[in-house]
């Protein structure tokens, strides 16, 4: 049915060329009327459309159109001919109308806007104006419109303005033709839910819904779909069905490299000269261009390649990282460590080494020092006692002198008795106690001076 439908208008408008070719090689000479419409207009079957219009007339024929005269407008379809009855779809100059139209513009202001009701695909066609004003009458033979009503609605347009490139900004754009701008299409997108629709109106008089949305672009936006749907209400039956379509386009965004890795395999060697395959890896828009490894040493990086796979020989081992560039930016990968074990014994032998000797080094100073201190403590002794014997021979010498100054003497009592009793007898027998008595006699005292007498004074023993 719809491609009958379409064969039919096909049809219309050649025999419309055809039958017009004539009249429209003397335009605009033989015509006294003119219309401003777009070139051609699309309706959805349910629901109106609305056709912007303007007119004017051949200056010559002015006159014939004052403010006081009543004029009526007339819709002619497929011929400009209003001879024939069937060609007239609308009269606004009578009550009985083929077409449901209503023409909504003044026409003494030169306005001939038109709303059509209800359309159904029966409507699609091509359509002249007629002017008819007491004793003004005319067609506007070199301006037509064409009209093509079809079932379903015309998908929306996504549009974008901006640089498809991470941190930049890009404004989206979804608008949709709006035939029926008493009726206008719900726009809806993946972007943001509920988003505010707008009805602008074209350069051609003309409506469009709009919905737009300003985002800052990221790697996240790469490969990215943006829907857009468009929903219209028309009349179906009793009822209000709304009709969609849709469209959608995939974000192509530049972006910097991501997640960049190096890999190191095998990552632990047993011993040095063993095969090892450094890899890096990194996701980037447009693909990354460049992959340099580096192993980290105790200036700066060294360069060791400028591949994204690199195998060698380990002689020692180390962190490694890698940088991934493009058109856009670039991106370091974390550090990967290499490590050989035979390398960390013998590294733990030079610690174990190391430690032993400072260890042995600690013992050595110590030993020196408390034997240092020892000597000189043995010194120091060694002094004192010398200096104690000086002293100790010095007080022997005086003890000496003082010895030879001292006398001893026993003086027996018992003669001096007489009859002693007879204890004092058995006593006399028994070993004689001696007391002695030492006197120190200061200064140089001539011996010959003491007498028998004096001697008496100075010990005595006493029985």
């Amino acid at each position: 049915m719809a491609a009958l439908c379409v064969n039919t208008v096909t049809v219309h408008v050649l025999l419309s060329v055809f039958f017009l070719s004539g009249a429209l090689d003397g335009c605009p000479d033989k015509s006294d009327l003119f219309i401003t419409v777009p070139q051609g207009m699309e309706a959805l079957s349910g629901s109106c459309l609305q056709i912007p219009c303007n007119y004017s007339t051949k200056p010559t024929r002015q006159q014939q159109l004052d403010s006081n005269t009543e004029r009526f407008g007339l819709w002619l379809k497929n011929s400009h001919s209003p001879l024939k009855e069937e060609n007239v779809v609308f009269d606004s100059s009578k009550t009985d109308k083929k077409y449901t139209m209503n023409i909504t513009g003044n026409l003494s202001q030169n306005y001939c806007t038109t709303l059509f009701y209800n359309v159904t695909t029966e409507h699609t066609g091509t359509y002249y104006f007629r002017l008819k004003g007491s004793p003004f009458r005319a067609s506007a033979i070199c301006d037509h419109l064409d009209i093509i009503v079809k079932d379903s609605p015309q998908s929306p347009t996504i549009k974008i303005s901006g640089e498809l490139r991470e941190k930049e900004s890009l404004s989206i754009t979804c608008s949709a033709l709006t035939p029926c701008p008493h009726s206008p299409p719900k726009l809806t997108w993946s972007l943001q839910q509920d988003s505010a629709n707008k009805l602008e109106e074209n350069k051609d008089r003309t409506f469009t819904a709009i919905i737009q949305e300003t985002i800052i672009l990221s790697d996240k936006h790469d490969g990215y779909n943006i829907t857009c749907s468009a929903g219209y209400p028309v009349n179906e039956g009793q009822g209000v069905k709304i009709k969609t379509a849709g469209d959608k386009i995939t974000l192509n965004v530049s972006y910097a490299p991501k997640d960049t890795s190096a890999s190191i395999s095998p990552s632990v060697l047993e011993s040095v000269g063993g095969l090892v395959n450094l890899t890096c890896s990194s996701r980037a828009n447009p693909p990354v261009s460049n992959f340099t490894l580096f192993k980290r040493s105790r200036y700066e990086p060294m360069n060791i390649s400028r591949e994204g796979l690199f195998s060698f020989f380990a002689t020692e081992g180390g962190a490694y990282f890698c940088v991934a560039t493009n058109d856009v930016g670039n991106e370091t990968s974390t550090d990967i460590y290499l490590t050989i074990k035979s390398e960390g014994e013998l590294q733990w032998l030079l610690i174990t080494g190391l430690i032993i000797g400072i260890i042995c080094l600690i013992i050595i100073v110590i030993i020196i020092v408390c034997v240092w201190r020892s000597k000189s403590t043995n010194e120091t002794a060694q002094q004192t006692q010398s200096q104690t014997g000086e002293e100790l021979t010095v007080k022997e010498s005086a003890s000496k002198t003082e010895e030879e100054n001292v006398h001893y003497g026993e003086i027996n009592f018992s003669n001096l008795r007489h009859e002693p009793p007879p204890d004092s007898q058995r006593d006399s027998r028994q070993e004689q106690d001696t007391v002695y008595a030492q006197v120190k006699v200061s200064g140089t005292v001539n011996r010959s001076t003491y007498t028998s007498d004096g001697l008496d004074d100075l010990y005595t023993q006493v029985k």
